[in-house]
């Protein structure tokens, strides 16, 4: 699978919601300390871009292969969380994982305590990106890097009547 460079308008334009100050290398080195991983470079071009807050439309989901605890086929990827201080930031998944009793080696993308689109670190140095639902237990991989998880996400399909 060719795999396109991030795209230019991944951010809803019209949303400061979730927005956290500019990204610096600073901001990056330390979050990886902090972590303990190093961050693919395609997530830090993409907060280069805008740091956090809310996806444009055409990037909302994350179609999947098999029915989740959100939907049949897909999961919600409404916004992404940045790099700096605050909950809007992965560097707080530490303690959301700690607070949830779910694998210390996932760095939270977005999610609401509940579930979480995260990158999984658990089997190598270059994460997947997993669903993970506290709930119901689920823990499914939905693209083996961060990468191919961009070149799935689509916009939120029609909800079935």
């Amino acid at each position: 699978m060719d795999v396109p460079r991030v795209p230019q308008d991944f951010w809803d334009a019209d949303s400061t919601h979730g927005v956290l100050d500019p990204l610096t290398e600073d901001k990056v080195r330390s979050a990886e300390q902090l972590l303990g991983v190093t961050l693919p470079s395609a997530l830090v071009e993409l907060l280069g871009l805008q740091n956090g807050g809310k996806v444009a439309s055409p990037y909302r989901s994350c179609p999947t292969d098999q029915p989740t605890s959100w939907a049949r086929d897909h999961v919600p990827f409404e916004s992404c969380h940045g790099i700096g201080d605050g909950s809007q930031s992965i560097t707080e998944s530490p303690y959301f994982n700690d607070e949830w009793g779910q694998p210390a080696e996932l760095v939270l993308l977005a999610g609401e305590g509940h579930w979480w689109v995260a990158l999984d670190y658990r089997d190598r140095a270059e994460p997947s990106v997993v669903w993970f639902d506290n709930e119901v237990g689920q823990d499914i991989t939905l693209a083996p890097t961060f990468e191919h998880f961009l070149a799935k996400l689509a916009p939120t399909p029609p909800i079935d009547a």
